[in-house]
């Protein structure tokens, strides 16, 4: 259940209402009786320059989104998901829907007088519903903050969406833990109750459910390795998956990257800024590493692993390497251990994502750019806003100039602190 949401206190629309115009006007912020999920949420969205009174872009005509659609992951899991929320949506006049992990919607459906009326603020298949673009909702705030949302009225950000209620559900791929998108009901008053956000929830499951059973994994004996956009890596081999420590995920990155092996000397190169850590360090490291996945997992002289790894971070260079460049932007989940100092680390991080950020450029794609700059490492990128400009239609060119023009103006007053050549990437 979400943040400050009881059956028994429901929010005080009005107030929140009014709480809203006076953030908008002035940035005060009223608590209560804004909830702090909400509150977080509006900061989130008045920072990436949303307007209260703009309205969702629609990025994917009807051919672009047939084929995105049959190619995501979350088509294998729509016979589910209709199953479960179809019914209830037609017969009380809500709306199912279901985004990427970039707020993308990809299948809205469900009562046809309601799905009209959802026209009119572009809640439709094709439009971008991220809270960085549209502001708090529930779909783009569950993906936002990883987790079941519930918002309610004028709880939105965008005074347009102020009539509606919605709940919504992250769904991850149930391999790798990975967000795929969200599943998200959405409707009238009659949404405004615990039961819908239990209900969208549970929806979420089944469906991770179903993708754990049905959708195609790696080799048995080759463990994955998951550290894009996290801190601390998952690791999943011999059917169970274990959550690294920050130093463990580092060591394992850089060995995930060496297959051949590193020495001790260069290992410690790779791993601490601070050159007067010695062997003992990293051979204790070491050995609590072999404690946690077994003695044979990991050899010495060099330091190496036992057996190849799946890493996340190398299947997108694998398909960067072969031109693939949007299902590379698919697969990135985030920089490389964004947290991590590592010099080793840092060094592969910021190639890779040089060399996606490259490959958007020079794909010039208003949708594969959007996707980066959107994105929570993208959101203040200078120079792939400017390449977002570029290529998108006249028609969607003002709220991303607006964009340009105030991170232009950041960086020449130095509010951030962020000042210097090249662009601004947040990492």
């Amino acid at each position: 259940m979400n943040e400050g949401w009881t059956a028994a206190r429901e929010p005080d629309v009005g107030a929140v209402r009014r709480a809203h115009e006076v953030f908008t006007a002035g940035g005060e912020l009223r608590r209560p009786p804004v909830r702090d999920l909400v509150a977080a949420s509006w900061r989130r969205s008045a920072r990436a320059r949303v307007s209260p009174d703009g309205a969702a872009c629609v990025e994917l005509g009807d051919g672009d989104l047939a084929a995105y659609r049959e190619e995501h992951p979350l088509a294998a899991a729509m016979p589910v998901i209709r199953e479960l929320m179809g019914a209830y949506a037609t017969d009380g006049e809500h709306l199912l829907a279901v985004c990427d992990a970039a707020g993308r919607m990809m299948w809205v459906e469900g009562h046809p007088g309601t799905l009209r009326k959802a026209d009119g603020m572009n809640f439709v298949a094709g439009a971008r519903w991220s809270e960085s673009a549209a502001g708090t909702n529930a779909p783009g705030t569950a993906i936002a903050v990883d987790r079941p949302v519930q918002v309610v009225a004028a709880e939105h950000f965008r005074r347009r969406v102020q009539a509606w209620t919605c709940a919504a559900a992250p769904v991850h791929d149930p391999h790798t833990g990975r967000v795929l998108g969200a599943v998200d009901i959405t409707g009238g008053d009659g949404l405004a109750h615990p039961h819908s956000l239990a209900f969208v929830q549970a929806v979420a499951r089944a469906a991770e459910s179903h993708l754990a059973l049905h959708a195609p994994t790696a080799p048995a004996d080759r463990p994955r390795l998951s550290a894009l956009g996290r801190d601390e890596a998952l690791l999943c081999a011999g059917g169970r998956t274990v959550r690294l420590s920050r130093r463990h995920s580092e060591i394992l990155a850089v060995l995930a990257h060496r297959p051949e092996g590193v020495s001790g000397e260069e290992l410690l190169v790779q791993l601490y800024e601070d050159e007067s850590v010695t062997p003992v360090t990293l051979r204790a490291e070491l050995s609590r590493l072999r404690g946690l996945l077994g003695p044979e997992a990991l050899r010495s002289r060099p330091y190496r692993l036992a057996s190849p790894v799946d890493a996340d971070f190398a299947a997108v260079d694998r398909r960067l390497a072969s031109g693939a460049v949007a299902a590379a932007l698919a697969d990135y989940a985030g920089p490389l251990l964004p947290g991590s100092r590592a010099p080793g680390v840092v060094r592969l991080r910021e190639r890779l994502a040089d060399r996606l950020r490259a490959a958007l450029v020079d794909r010039a794609d208003p949708g594969l750019l959007a996707d980066w700059t959107y994105s929570a490492w993208g959101e203040e990128d200078v120079e792939m806003w400017r390449a977002l400009a570029d290529a998108v239609p006249a028609v969607q060119r003002p709220p991303v100039l607006a964009r340009l023009r105030t991170l232009d103006a950041e960086l020449s007053s130095g509010a951030t602190g962020l000042q210097g050549p090249g662009p601004r990437t947040r990492r």
